[in-house]
């Protein structure tokens, strides 16, 4: 089924227009599948919700039942248990993977899914405005190796065919690109990956796995930070590696060998945070758009990095490959004085300062993207910003915002 454009702004008045609420456009059998996937109430004394199982032990009643053990469902805790494996059946459900692996954060998917690849002389494909921690564990775990890496520009799109050599083994693809909000053209890069028999990782986590369909797009893996929108609630450290047809059985190996393995709890919460993935993500598209228009009105602004607005550079690639936006996004401001910013941030009612997003609460913090890039520019004249816009009222949050840059000012 081929994507449906959400709403896009293009904001030309000088007051921002209202985004109109995101249609229910998702298949029904997606949001039928989050309220569903992973339980089985008549294998848990009919509980609703599959129970957190504390285990290490695993006891068989036989000898035989011993001997078999390699086909039992459940063998051994750091192999997975019930609660585990209802979130790898909830997370294969919403992207649409044969499997998923757990990790402990999302970082870790990240590493995992870049090691199962690593061989002496191999070469990566990433992009250049990659997450900080994957371009992180090429440089000191992979490098060290003598694995080698082009970081190449992440509006390449075709012509990065012009990097693949016989010894890429993965190109990395993030959409969009961290901080900076790049959107690559995924659909090109997979054509030439799969010309080439290179599989491909894309990192999901803006999108909550539910906006982008990547595996279905013919991508290899779909890597998330279960940590922000899958739980939702800024109370978990999680990520996932779902895996197309032909990849799972591999890094799920791989994995074990490494030793990866999600605590009862954990997976737990996540598993409770899908059930309304699709309802929080409504509002997290609806509101961010609605706090991007404003920001493109206001003089203090330079530009707003949002591939959701019909005046972003991206916007015609998001409309062909996604069917919403989460509440991430940048925006730059004109060169400011850091004791004039501060003014601006210390004073927010509603914008937490912090790492990470995702969850329920909004989020503001001034970032320096150029320190993370080696191959591309990042001069955009001014300071760049990173803003989630959570759950809360967009009038109340632009009225925060209001009054943070007459702090500025």
């Amino acid at each position: 089924m081929p994507p449906t454009p959400f709403p896009s702004l293009d904001v030309t008045a000088a007051a921002a227009p209202r985004a109109a609420p995101l249609p229910d456009t998702a298949p029904a059998q997606v949001q039928t599948a989050l309220c569903h996937a992973g339980r089985h109430p008549q294998a848990h004394s009919g509980a609703v919700n599959v129970p957190v199982f504390h285990a290490s032990t695993i006891l068989f009643p036989t000898l035989e039942a011993l001997d078999a053990k390699a086909s039992a469902p459940v063998r051994y805790g750091r192999r997975g248990t019930p609660t585990t494996q209802a979130l790898e059946e909830a997370v294969s459900a919403l992207e649409g993977a044969v499997g998923t692996v757990l990790t402990p954060s999302g970082a870790m998917a990240i590493t995992v899914t870049l090691l199962a690849h690593a061989r002496p002389g191999a070469h990566y494909l990433i992009p250049d405005n990659v997450y900080g921690p994957c371009r992180h564990a090429y440089t000191e775990l992979l490098q060290p190796m003598g694995i080698d890496c082009t970081f190449y520009d992440p509006q390449i799109g075709a012509g990065i065919a012009r990097l693949v050599r016989p010894e890429t083994v993965l190109i990395w693809i993030e959409p969009p690109g961290s901080q900076t909000f790049e959107m690559p053209d995924i659909r090109a890069i997979v054509d030439v990956a799969r010309a080439h028999g290179i599989p491909t990782a894309l990192d999901n986590t803006w999108s909550g796995g539910l906006f982008l369909q990547p595996l279905a797009m013919g991508v290899t893996y779909s890597v998330q930070a279960g940590t922000k929108y899958l739980c939702g609630h800024s109370d978990v450290m999680s990520g996932t590696i779902a895996c197309a047809p032909g990849a799972h059985e591999r890094m799920k190996t791989y994995a074990a060998r490494l030793g990866v393995c999600v605590g009862p709890d954990d997976a737990y919460l996540v598993l409770r945070g899908m059930r309304t993935l699709i309802m929080r993500m409504r509002q997290h598209h609806a509101a961010g758009l609605q706090v991007a228009a404003w920001l493109q009105t206001r003089p203090e602004v330079l530009r707003v990095m949002h591939p959701g607005l019909a005046s972003d550079p991206g916007h015609a690639l998001w409309r062909r490959d996604f069917t919403g936006a989460s509440g991430l996004f940048g925006f730059v401001l004109k060169p400011v004085a850091r004791p004039a910013l501060a003014r601006m941030m210390d004073g927010l009612r509603y914008y937490g300062m912090g790492s990470s997003w995702g969850g329920f609460e909004s989020l503001l913090i001034p970032t320096e993207p150029a320190k993370l890039r080696s191959s591309t520019e990042w001069a955009p004249g001014g300071q760049s910003m990173r803003i989630h816009v959570g759950l809360e009222d967009p009038e109340d949050l632009i009225r925060d915002l209001e009054a943070g840059l007459a702090r500025l000012n």
